[in-house]
């Protein structure tokens, strides 16, 4: 939960970039932190806490944004 609530608030913050600097600058910690928050699912998963099929969508939804995340890290670079 804190994981991927770090990612909302870390982009809300990107969005407040006052350079293209800050702005990648912040958009990278979006990005460590979706990564993150797909590390402790995989974690829980593996360490049988909850079942694939209870996260499966979470973990999709998590990875659709990471990918969507970096891609826009990369446009910016």
């Amino acid at each position: 939960m804190r994981s991927s609530s770090s990612v909302g608030s870390n982009y809300r913050a990107v969005c407040r970039a006052r350079s293209q600097a800050e702005f990648h600058a912040k958009l990278s910690i979006v990005v460590e932190e979706a990564d993150e928050s797909v590390f402790w699912m995989e974690v829980l998963i593996e360490a049988e806490v909850v079942a694939k099929d209870a996260i499966s969508t979470l973990m999709t939804e998590a990875n659709e944004i990471l990918k969507v995340v970096s891609a826009s890290r990369k446009t910016v670079q």
